[in-house]
């Protein structure tokens, strides 16, 4: 087991290379998603989800960008609030980690609901708590072992993912090139049409925003992969990119096989109507069993990030360090965080899926304004990086397209969101104001440098 050197305490072991890391990434993505948001926002946006996509891709690209430069200054396993704490001030980065717990917590519960869901869909007798109980204890025990195991057990689901989604691309090709839907494969009415209007679709990104949360939540991976300051970057731009070329593709030839809601019974479940559509009774039976699969494969991901998140917010002192900052001697794992998200995900059994996504939402776009804001305030303010060019454009314009363009989501984002998450900022300040004594004192912060 390695030490510090000066505090002999344990800490997180470098195993993750950029491959390991880019599958993590696009695990906690889940690719298939996008068939269960399709009804949805295809319904918000009279036909035109490859656009939303598209609107959300080129916000997160902007915002990904500032992720590499900030995991390069600060590579630590806190993602924004690491970078909103140094790079803005401890008060700021406390409420940013504060409001990304909504989206990292409740993650995994969101991943265990939708298996759920399946899980009724394929066997409506048996009672589904123990299906979600055992799904929960092997997602936990596996991040409790290493993060080597989850990344392995991801890459294998990526994989496989990305394979059933090109079987399923090809009988959608078939499907159209033969009379369905739009019956031609070449149109431009999935991106514009007549019936195309840009507050609706910017409406419907905000709630594609949630696929792309795997992009972010590897800067949380740094302190346990070699040479992060490379691999880091890298990871997270290859991470948005891929996933996002696979959205907008995906729900392009969706799109022209049904160009609008109206075959689907129940819009905000479509998977499994697409599905049966696409390619019959049997092959959905399958693609619902493996689903259940793929969402176990996010939810791990996610799990290991928000234990790495808790973990650095109690090292710093923000959160009881006895237990949140507590690393396993012989795992080398946040034992005691991994139980707690565990313990969470357990609340799937009767948490309602519209307000676990409604305060994701809220605790990403926090994370992704504020990343944007954190290279601006940290390279070209404090480092004076402002003098050329190059600098102007690296730290200046492409993380304020990155804060517009996450505005121009947050102009739009949900009533529901708003409130859940506003509340959930206000249970924050009050109690960083206990932590402080109203303010008086500093907001703990961890001075040791991570290995």
């Amino acid at each position: 087991m390695s030490l510090n050197p000066q505090t002999s305490r344990p800490h997180l072991k470098k195993t993750l290379t950029l491959l390991p890391v880019v599958m993590m990434g696009l695990a906690y993505m889940q690719p298939m998603t996008l068939f269960d948001t399709f009804g949805i926002v295809s319904g918000l946006t009279d036909g035109h989800v490859a656009t939303a996509y598209a609107f959300a891709l080129v916000a997160i690209l902007f915002t990904a960008l500032s992720y590499g430069k900030l995991v390069r200054r600060f590579p630590s396993a806190g993602s924004a609030y690491t970078y909103a704490q140094k790079a803005i001030s401890p008060h700021v980065g406390f409420m940013v980690g504060w409001s990304s717990l909504l989206d990292y917590l409740f993650m995994p519960m969101i991943n265990i609901l939708l298996a759920k869901i399946y899980f009724e869909a394929l066997v409506p007798g048996i009672p589904s708590w123990i299906f979600v109980v055992l799904l929960v204890g092997f997602m936990t025990l596996s991040n409790l072992k290493g993060i080597k195991t989850v990344a392995n057990f991801n890459s294998v689901i990526v994989v496989l993912q990305v394979a059933v989604m090109i079987a399923i691309m090809a009988m959608v090709v078939y499907g159209v090139a033969h009379g369905e839907g739009a019956g031609t494969l070449v149109s431009s009415k999935p991106f514009w049409s007549e019936n195309a209007h840009v507050v609706p679709m910017i409406t419907g990104a905000t709630i594609l925003c949630f696929s792309f949360l795997g992009f972010d939540g590897i800067s949380s991976l740094s302190e346990e992969t070699k040479n992060a300051e490379r691999v880091i970057p890298k990871a997270i731009f290859l991470t948005a990119l891929i996933g996002g070329a696979i959205f907008v593709v995906v729900s392009y030839f969706l799109q022209l096989y049904f160009p609008d809601i109206s075959r689907f019974k129940d819009p905000d479940a479509s998977q499994p109507e697409i599905m049966l559509y696409v390619a019959g009774r049997t092959f959905q039976f399958g693609i619902l069993i493996f689903s259940c699969v793929t969402v176990l494969a996010s939810g791990m991901a996610a799990h290991a990030g928000v234990s790495r998140l808790m973990y650095v917010m109690g090292r710093d002192g923000v959160f009881p360090e006895r237990f949140f900052g507590y690393i396993h001697p012989k795992w080398r794992t946040p034992a005691l965080n991994v139980l707690l998200v565990g313990a969470i995900a357990l609340l799937s059994i009767t948490m309602d899926l519209v307000t676990a996504t409604a305060l994701i939402n809220f605790g990403a776009l926090v994370a992704f304004t504020f990343v944007n804001l954190s290279v601006i305030s940290q390279f070209w303010i404090r480092e004076g990086r402002n003098k050329s060019l190059k600098d102007n454009i690296n730290f200046l314009l492409l993380p304020l397209c990155g804060a517009l363009t996450v505005g121009a989501l947050w102009i739009n984002l949900e009533e529901s969101s708003m409130i859940l998450g506003l509340i959930w900022g206000s249970v924050g300040l009050i109690y960083l104001a206990f932590v402080t004594r109203s303010f008086r004192n500093p907001v703990p912060q961890c001075t040791e440098e991570p290995m």
